[in-house]
């Protein structure tokens, strides 16, 4: 993407689109975001968000942030993100939410991965949060990344997708809390998301 480099989060500007229809994402980016003062958008319903078909993390992001940016005509953000096991060669990345299959549920992902990578193996994941400005042509990508290994079971009732079985780098140990049992101010200080979202938040009010 190309460097951003004059776009400055201005008086009144201070709403983003988000181009999500995943309720999970809305409300963390929202809780992310808020004590930086910004503001989330809702993408509109009649917005067409392309397919998640790019090879990387970054490329789903910037074409989602594309499509909701010239759909609206105002900024957008737009992030893509999952989870990398050091078993399977850094699977399922881009493919984590149809890990299982296409409309494969939460659950059936989890199952999968407990299945095919050991207890205590390395995972990491990964969240590519891209920002367009339409007015300024203004583009930025932001990367954040997060340790962490398979835990023993699922545990925890908090956070979504892999949150379960996901046992952070900052609690490691076979009993520590997998980010489905962490609070919201102990994921977000640690999470892909929240370090990605920083990074934004940073170049913004630089």
């Amino acid at each position: 993407m190309p460097e951003a480099s004059s776009a400055t989060l201005g008086t009144g500007d201070t709403a983003l689109v988000l181009a999500t229809r995943n309720l999970h994402k809305v409300r963390e980016v929202e809780r992310l975001l808020a004590g930086a003062g910004i503001s989330v958008v809702a993408l509109p319903r009649e917005v067409v968000l392309p397919p998640e078909d790019g090879s990387t993390f970054a490329e789903n992001a910037v074409v989602k942030a594309r499509a909701a940016a010239a759909a609206t005509g105002r900024a957008a953000i737009a992030d893509d993100s999952g989870i990398e096991a050091a078993a399977l060669g850094g699977a399922p990345g881009v493919r984590s939410a149809r890990f299982a299959g296409h409309d494969a549920t939460d659950e059936e992902n989890l199952d999968k991965l407990r299945r095919e990578v050991p207890v205590g193996s390395r995972l990491r994941y990964v969240c590519a949060l891209a920002y367009v400005d339409p007015v300024s042509a203004d583009e930025q990508l932001f990367c954040g990344y997060c340790l962490g290994v398979l835990a023993d079971g699922c545990r925890g009732s908090r956070g979504f997708g892999y949150d379960p079985v996901f046992i952070p780098e900052a609690y490691a140990g076979a009993d520590g809390p997998t980010m489905a049992e962490l609070t919201d101010e102990e994921k977000d200080a640690i999470s892909h998301r929240g370090e990605a979202v920083r990074g934004l938040v940073r170049w913004l009010h630089r």
